[in-house]
Protein backbone atom coordinates (compact mmCIF):
# COMPACT_ATOMS: atom_id res chain seq x y z
CA UNK A 1 0.00 0.00 0.00
CA UNK A 2 1.48 3.13 -0.85
CA UNK A 3 2.10 5.80 2.12
CA UNK A 4 0.13 8.37 0.45
CA UNK A 5 -3.22 6.08 -0.14
CA UNK A 6 -2.78 4.49 3.37
CA UNK A 7 -2.39 7.91 4.92
CA UNK A 8 -5.47 9.58 2.66
CA UNK A 9 -7.41 5.82 3.74
CA UNK A 10 -7.07 6.64 7.24
CA UNK A 11 -8.09 10.38 6.93
CA UNK A 12 -11.28 9.78 4.96
CA UNK A 13 -12.03 6.81 7.73
CA UNK A 14 -11.92 9.32 10.41
CA UNK A 15 -13.49 12.31 8.99
CA UNK A 16 -16.21 10.33 8.38
CA UNK A 17 -16.43 8.86 11.41
CA UNK A 18 -16.19 11.91 13.04
CA UNK A 19 -18.91 13.57 10.74
CA UNK A 20 -21.02 10.48 11.72
CA UNK A 21 -20.72 11.08 15.30
CA UNK A 22 -21.56 14.91 15.47
CA UNK A 23 -24.12 14.30 13.04
CA UNK A 24 -26.23 11.60 15.90
CA UNK A 25 -25.23 14.04 18.24
CA UNK A 26 -26.96 16.85 16.53
CA UNK A 27 -29.90 14.83 15.12
CA UNK A 28 -28.55 15.73 11.94
CA UNK A 29 -29.23 12.62 9.40
CA UNK A 30 -28.25 14.02 6.22
CA UNK A 31 -24.49 14.66 8.18
CA UNK A 32 -24.80 11.36 9.74
CA UNK A 33 -25.28 9.13 6.08
CA UNK A 34 -22.56 11.71 4.29
CA UNK A 35 -20.03 10.67 7.30
CA UNK A 36 -20.67 7.19 6.67
CA UNK A 37 -20.48 7.13 2.72
CA UNK A 38 -16.72 9.27 3.84
CA UNK A 39 -15.96 6.39 6.18
CA UNK A 40 -17.11 3.94 3.58
CA UNK A 41 -15.22 5.30 0.85
CA UNK A 42 -12.00 5.14 3.76
CA UNK A 43 -12.88 1.94 3.64
CA UNK A 44 -13.27 0.94 0.04
CA UNK A 45 -9.44 2.66 -0.57
CA UNK A 46 -7.94 0.98 2.17
CA UNK A 47 -9.61 -2.44 0.79
CA UNK A 48 -8.49 -1.93 -2.89
CA UNK A 49 -4.83 -0.79 -1.69
CA UNK A 50 -4.52 -4.27 0.36
CA UNK A 51 -5.42 -6.38 -2.62
CA UNK A 52 -2.79 -4.67 -4.05
CA UNK A 53 -0.20 -5.63 -1.77
CA UNK A 54 -1.64 -9.12 -2.05
CA UNK A 55 -1.13 -9.26 -5.69
CA UNK A 56 2.41 -7.70 -5.79
CA UNK A 57 3.72 -10.21 -3.10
Amino acid sequence: MTKHQKSQAKTEQAKGKAEETVGRTVGNERMTAEGRAEKAKGDTRQAKEKMKDIFRH
